[in-house]
């Protein structure tokens, strides 16, 4: 009220000084008045031409007594909407939750004008949500149901759902034959609830429609809805000009650009000149150049092409850094401690020519290697990788310094692009020392291996994922034709099969199984250098025994391997808590002398592992034991590892 008195009495003195000189005249004689006559404390006198009353001067009010709180104004409540069953789903009340007020303040103590203020907001809103869903006569009330804890309740009467009496996308007939995929690509048809969501999903579609059907430059207008309250219907209209169909032309470097040349993104790319113009495949290319590694983000944007009928592709690339360093732990039992370190230069001989320095340092191997790897080698996916490594590896069944220099085309896969089949050629030229012992005798030999191999491998992977399957199946086969010179030239081939399947049984629970197979043709084991030859036993093969353990021995009791492997394993992946599994596992194989495989005296193994499934995989703990093992077995073994073991 102060205030007001204060602006009354602002606009009362601005009044008089702007009065024209008549009117000052009338007001005038009051100031004759004699000085004994005036009464500062008296009321002023009523002045009808301002329209208001003169407030009462009364004397400055008492200031108030301090207030305390009244514990009964403010105190907790709850609230509940009534009225929804079977309206709406688990959107709207999602929605409802994010803005609700009362639903934001829950717990905190409120008094009565506050619980009627966030009553009405949120009665507000909740009409909207489900005029949103089709209900346009939707009424909300509110009361408060007193107690000890205040009860609000919105009650809610949705009304009839409006349904489309009519859906016109108008210029749909300019895209000719693709008229009616366009049309289906909407996904609102008369009859259809006429809900918001609908049409904003349904319109989303149809302009990714237009791109895949080749019309770059295609125009959607803003939907337009009708409501018809007294019918209860609504009519939907959405204007298209879909533009001419076309296809892809060139890619041209925008300004800025300062990564790879129209060259190599066309090596990329999935398309090509002259096919029909879709916009998947520049999804497509705008992910896989992000998934180079050198590239941050990415500008790709149509463009109206030299050639009649042709869209130009410009791209802009903003580079990521180019050096990586890395590091790697990971313990096995029988393989011992191993830490891992590497350097890359990701763009070292543009483009996409990475260089990689890497150490190994651990109790069983030390590795030095340079790599050299080239990346979408002339085709999307495709790697050329040349390497120098020294190495040093001491296990039971041997102790080998070796010299390599190898080469490898191959086709690969990722977990961002897992592909159905892959494949690898390659070749590789070593120098070997190796010490182990003759086999009938014991006695410590030393012996200097040279070999030229040309390794191949063909992978079919219909699993549904890279790291952690659930379903489908894998089968891939490797071989590699030898030559070895020890004395004397020999020559012999190495070749492994290896399948496994997945079958989910549960929504928590994914059956696998897995078997391997292998042989060693033209030439006797002892012929083969030992670290060629084939072991068993470990985390990526029969867990529960050490690291290549399984298979003849020597007279010290050293595993000495063999010329041909059975292996087969069976587990159950059980996730039981979040982002926790549990996996009981049972594994059986042997090595043999002979060229092929018996599949008699089989080693078998079983356990119980634990699984954190990871953003970016499971990240894998495997505590194993030995069923029927041999004298020197460990009777427990641990394995750490990031992915599932098969």
């Amino acid at each position: 009220m102060f205030r007001r008195v204060g602006w009354y009495g602002a606009a009362a003195t601005a009044a008089c000084l702007l009065l024209p000189p008549i009117a000052r005249a009338q007001v005038a004689p009051a100031q004759e008045l004699d000085p004994a006559e005036l009464d500062p404390g008296a009321p002023l006198a009523p002045m009808p031409d301002i329209g208001v009353d003169w407030p009462t001067l009364d004397p400055e009010p008492e200031q108030p007594e301090e207030r305390t709180t009244d514990a009964a104004a403010e105190t907790r409540y709850a609230f509940r909407i009534d009225g929804l069953d079977g309206i709406g789903g688990p959107l709207l009340r999602q929605r409802f939750a994010e803005a609700s007020t009362l639903d934001a303040n829950d717990g905190d103590p409120a008094n009565a004008a506050q619980l009627d203020r966030r009553a009405r907001e949120d009665a507000g809103l909740l009409v909207e949500l489900l005029r949103a869903e089709g209900y346009y006569d939707a009424q909300v009330a509110t009361r408060i149901e007193p107690g000890t804890r205040p009860l609000v309740v919105l009650e809610a009467e949705p009304g009839q759902l409006y349904r489309f009496a009519g859906v016109e996308l108008k210029g749909v007939d300019g895209a000719g034959g693709k008229a009616d995929e366009l049309r289906r690509s909407l996904g609102v048809a008369p009859d259809a609830p006429a809900n918001a969501d609908a049409v904003a999903a349904g319109e989303q579609a149809l302009r990714q429609r237009l791109g895949r059907e080749g019309f770059p430059f295609a125009e959607v207008g803003e939907p337009e809805i009708v409501v018809d309250r007294a019918a209860r219907t609504a009519t939907l209209e959405l204007a298209l000009q879909p533009g001419a169909e076309a296809r892809f032309g060139r890619l041209l470097p925008l300004p800025g650009n300062r990564v790879f040349g129209a060259d190599h993104v066309q090596t990329i790319a999935r398309f090509r000149p002259g096919e029909p113009f879709d916009q998947a495949g520049v999804d497509d290319l705008r992910r896989a150049l992000v998934q180079t590694g050198l590239v941050s983000s990415v500008e790709l944007r149509p463009q109206a092409g030299a050639a009649p009928g042709t869209v130009d592709l410009g791209y802009r690339l903003e580079p990521a850094p180019p050096r990586t360093i890395a590091g790697e732990l990971g313990y096995g039992t029988g393989e011992g401690a191993r830490a891992e370190v590497s350097w890359t230069h990701r763009n070292f001989f543009p483009p996409e020519g990475a260089l990689t320095v890497r150490g190994v340092l651990g109790t069983q191997e030390q590795v030095g290697a340079v790599v050299l790897r080239r990346n979408n080698f002339g085709q999307r996916d495709r790697v050329l990788t040349a390497q120098f490594a020294v190495a040093h590896l001491e296990r039971d069944a041997f102790e080998a310094d070796t010299f390599s220099l190898s080469a490898q085309l191959e086709r690969q896969t990722n977990i961002f692009f897992q592909k159905s089949w892959t494949w690898s050629v390659g070749a590789e030229l070593l120098a070997s020392d190796e010490r182990d012992v003759v086999a009938a005798t014991g006695e410590p030999r030393r012996r200097t291996f040279f070999i030229a191999a040309l390794p191949t491998s063909l992978t079919y992977d219909g699993s549904d994922d890279l790291l952690n399957p659930s379903r489908g199946f894998r089968l891939g086969g490797r071989l590699s034709p030898e030559l070895s010179l020890q004395d004397r030239v020999f020559g012999y081939t190495r070749a492994q099969v290896d399948a496994s399947v997945y079958t989910p049984v549960r929504s928590n629970v994914v059956l696998a199984a897995r078997a391997r197979v292998g042989t060693i043709l033209g030439a006797p084991r002892d012929a083969v250098a030992p670290s060629r030859r084939f072991y068993a036993g470990g985390g990526a093969s029969v867990r529960g025994y050490g690291f290549q353990q399984i298979g003849p021995r020597d007279p010290s009791n050293d595993p000495i391997g063999g010329r041909s492997l059975a292996e087969l394993s069976v587990e159950a992946r059980v996730r039981v808590l979040g982002d926790f599994g549990v996996v009981p596992f049972l594994d059986a194989g042997n090595i043999y002398t002979e060229a092929l495989p018996r599949f008699t005296g089989m080693r078998f193994g079983t356990g119980l592992g634990v699984r954190y499934y990871s953003s970016f995989g499971p990240i894998r703990v495997d505590v194993g034991t030995p069923i029927n093992r041999q004298a020197g077995d460990a009777r427990v073994a641990v394995y750490v590892s990031l992915g599932q073991a098969f």
